[in-house]
């Protein structure tokens, strides 16, 4: 609808992972180096993990774009699979054929492996949404690993992810796992200087004269209610032209965006949010040590009151009273009892 309105030719801030808008902040050239690095090198395990938005599925498809021809990849968007669906679409990718079981798939993979091998193809599998992976494929997947010859990888694998990724892979049960990865990138959100410069590359290639559609403001705003998270920013900004598009407005200012973020229901600033990321993972630290020495407290005070009321039954007697017929107070010699 805003497309002509704003001089644009396709939509600047589409979600779907398209290699043409991507902008490489410094954070994501490094993590496509190590991407690039590993197929290349024939590294074995390489581990890409980030939080939700961040564009590791955009990186992944800048990868397949820039791929080499003698590279054979399997790129599984969703890992939900069963044992036996994970090789049977192994299988299809590859075009071994039909197969009738685990072993039948075995054989025919390191034909097929050892045949790459020997015409100088790199044999590459990446699975995105590996977080999703069961603990039991991941064991299997890492069995396909130790298909090698004696100084080269015969399959190279890729996991890729969200932040629970790590925290499956930090447990003991996978260490023979986590023993094989030799490259391992976490993808953060972008700084607000990277944020501007990727809303301005968007806008640019799609076809807007210049990058002055959203005022400073409007893009100081956007980086803290997007966290500089590439695919909230998105979200943002594609609502924020339609509505300064309803509302026949030719540059978005802050209060657009302000506006925009309280219909997604979004607040706060980034250090708002990276308080929060502090904060809670600290609870969770000392959560236990806190919750002991609360016991500990509480068992001290329940053992004073305890000795207490022993004192007090020890030095007076059941037939003392504190009041005399009078009202007056009555005082005690300790140990006697006599008034």
């Amino acid at each position: 609808m805003y497309l002509s309105y704003y001089g644009l030719n396709e939509q600047p801030f589409s979600i779907s992972p398209d290699p043409r808008f991507l902008y490489l902040s410094e954070i994501h050239r490094e993590g496509l180096a190590n991407l690039t690095y590993g197929v290349a090198q024939r590294k074995g395990f390489v581990v890409i993990t980030g939080e939700v938005g961040t564009g590791k599925t955009t990186l992944i498809h800048a990868l397949l774009t820039n791929i080499p021809q003698k590279v054979r990849v399997a790129f599984i968007s969703n890992p939900t699979l069963t044992r036996e669906e994970f090789f049977y679409l192994l299988a299809d990718t590859y075009k071994l054929g039909a197969i009738e079981h685990k072993a039948h798939f075995l054989v025919k993979f390191t034909q097929f492996l050892e045949k790459a091998y020997s015409s100088d193809e790199n044999v590459v599998l990446i699975v995105d949404e590996a977080h999703s992976l069961t603990h039991e494929m991941l064991e299997e997947i890492r069995l396909l690993s130790n298909l090698e010859t004696a100084g080269h990888k015969l399959v190279n694998i890729i996991l890729v992810g969200q932040s629970e990724l790590d925290e499956k892979l930090s447990g003991p049960e996978m260490r023979p796992l986590t023993q094989r990865i030799t490259l391992r990138y976490h993808l953060s959100s972008m700084t607000l200087e990277e944020t501007a410069k990727y809303i301005e590359t968007r806008l640019l290639r799609s076809g807007a004269k210049g990058p002055g559609i959203f005022t400073e403001a409007a893009i100081q705003s956007l980086y803290e209610y997007s966290g500089g998270i590439p695919r909230l920013t998105n979200i943002l900004a594609d609502r924020a032209l339609l509505t300064g598009y309803v509302k026949d407005l030719k540059r978005i200012d802050n209060r657009v965006i302000e506006e925009c973020a309280g219909e997604f229901r979004l607040s706060g600033s980034k250090d708002e949010k990276d308080a929060e990321s502090i904060t809670i993972p600290l609870c969770r630290r000392y959560g236990r040590l806190i919750k002991a020495v609360m016991i500990i407290v509480m068992s001290l005070g329940l053992l004073f009151l305890w000795w207490g009321v022993l004192v007090n039954d020890g030095n007076l007697t059941s037939s003392d009273n504190v009041f005399d017929k009078d009202n007056s107070v009555v005082t005690h010699e300790l140990g006697t009892g006599n008034k």
